[in-house]
């Protein structure tokens, strides 16, 4: 695959990021795509490594390694070193239904298991799966191409985010009637209002929606499946129903002080962000500005940093954020080899931009709040942190976070983003359909299948195996659509990987 010596002959280059201080001054992405001789030097590099761990995406110390859509990776990036641009698009459609989203958003874990990365410097797969489906739109191969034959078979999907997206997708090519569901005023879940506009312009996703949509599949907005119509309506108009509606249940931090005036949950803050700018370029000021406020991010994670690049970009006087593990090594741990999904630390754009306008990198590490302190008119002026150290629990033997006495520690806050992940689905649309959940609040399906206890009810996404990645969304609306598949027809044709 690539060139037998590409990977000695070219060096990795990837797309030129706009300089922090430019991009903070607007919300667009900020990449400058390589040109398309330069991008094929990089599929060059693809060695023909005999075991491609890239797209094995296989679970290895209970972390991902590799892609889990089991992407034909080395086939396609021969084939973009080929200038065959076209093939290199329908392979990388057998596998992914959304690149134009994975190629933006995705942590690229195919990058993190590449053969090449263990030697030296990893293929820019993600890259080239970007160069390969912008080549795709610029010259008409990703338009609509709707099922000749349709089954008579109709379901409803619940959510609109890439699980929801994925199961739709395949679902309405196998020739099913497929509706689509989502309580916002968009379509796209997450992808719409929960990744920010420079990680994702959301006319990408619009131009996605409109493709499906132009190849059948019907789309209801504003419409809160078991608040606004009722789920025995579903299952009365629809041969099957999926669930996915994500796991936007977040995860609270119980300290005094938390009724204090000016603490937001992220998902919610972002979303808000992110709507105003859709609808008015920000005019209509319906979020919560940072601007002059110091502001203080608890979460070291992708929304932790998201949280960071957006206040950044509306005038935060400073932006802090907590983390609480201790920070990672820069370079691979002994105990971490390849092809594990590397634990050392990453500095996102978020806190690459609080570096440039602020002199310093915005993470404090093993620390957390023990306070949110406030004025006799409730409102936030600040928190109270303790630093936190690793210690073996005397009753279990595991090793735990503890306080570390005296370590407490004021910081000046009047606005506080929690973005501390969350705990599971919401539990209004599992009473409403009737299906039974897990002890992580999850939908209860059996290991492996998407069936729920609720007849004719299936599951997929966040909402199935927690929060988690795009890319494990997708294949999860893949498989759960070839499980509804089978119990629509008693067989399927349709592929997973």
């Amino acid at each position: 695959m690539g060139k037998p010596t590409g990977f000695m002959d070219y060096e990795r280059k990837t797309s030129r990021a706009q300089e922090p201080k430019e991009r903070i001054s607007h919300f667009h992405e900020f990449h400058q795509p390589l040109s398309r001789e330069e991008q094929q030097k990089q599929g060059a590099r693809c060695m023909e490594c005999g075991v491609p761990f890239c797209q094995a995406g296989m679970m290895i110390e209970g972390m991902a390694s590799g892609c889990p859509l089991h992407n034909l990776i080395p086939e396609w990036n021969d084939l973009v070193y080929s200038g065959n641009w076209e093939q290199a698009y329908h392979r990388l459609k057998k596998t992914n239904n959304f690149p134009e989203f994975t190629s933006r958003v995705c942590p690229a874990l195919c990058e993190a298991a590449c053969t090449c990365g263990h030697y030296g410097e990893a293929v820019t797969t993600k890259e080239n799966e970007h160069g390969i489906i912008e080549y795709a739109y610029e010259h008409g191969l990703a338009g609509a191409n709707p099922p000749k034959v349709r089954t008579g078979k109709r379901v409803a999907v619940v959510g609109s985010g890439p699980a929801g997206l994925a199961a739709a997708d395949q679902l309405n090519k196998r020739g099913h009637y497929v509706t689509v569901y989502e309580r916002d005023d968009r379509i796209g879940g997450l992808l719409m209002y929960g990744i920010p506009n420079m990680k994702l312009e959301k006319s990408v996703i619009d131009l996605k929606a409109a493709v499906m949509q132009e190849e059948g599949v019907e789309f209801i907005t504003n419409v809160n499946v078991g608040k606004d119509i009722k789920a025995a309506k579903l299952l009365k108009d629809y041969d099957r129903v999926i669930l996915a509606c994500g796991a936007k249940n977040p995860r609270d931090i119980y300290v005094p002080g938390r009724d204090a005036k000016g603490i937001f949950f992220a998902v919610d803050y972002l979303s808000s962000v992110t709507k105003s700018l859709l609808d008015s370029d920000l005019k209509d000021k319906k979020f919560v500005s940072p601007k002059g406020r110091h502001v203080v991010v608890i979460g070291g994670g992708d929304t932790g940093n998201d949280c960071v690049g957006t206040c950044i970009r509306l005038g935060a006087a400073s932006v802090t954020q907590l983390e609480m593990m201790p920070k990672a090594p820069d370079t691979r741990a002994a105990d971490n080899p390849w092809p594990e999904w590397p634990k050392v630390c990453k500095t996102d754009y978020g806190q690459e931009e609080a570096i440039a306008v602020f002199g310093q990198d915005p993470r404090i590490y093993e620390t957390t709040v023990k306070e949110f302190l406030k004025d006799k008119n409730g409102n936030l002026t600040g928190v109270l942190t303790v630093r936190l150290e690793q210690k073996k629990d005397e009753k279990t033997g595991r090793m735990a976070l503890a306080e570390v006495a005296g370590s407490e520690k004021k910081i000046q806050a009047d606005m506080v983003l929690i973005a501390a992940g969350f705990l599971g689905s919401e539990k209004y649309i599992a009473d409403a359909f009737g299906v039974k959940l897990n002890e992580r609040t999850n939908v209860q399906t059996k290991a492996g299948q998407y069936a729920t206890s609720a007849s004719h009810v299936f599951v997929c996404g966040d909402m199935h195996r927690g929060q988690s990645l795009v890319v494990w969304a997708i294949r999860e609306g893949r498989e759960v659509a070839r499980e509804v598949d089978v119990s629509l027809m008693g067989y399927t044709y349709m592929t997973v990987q």
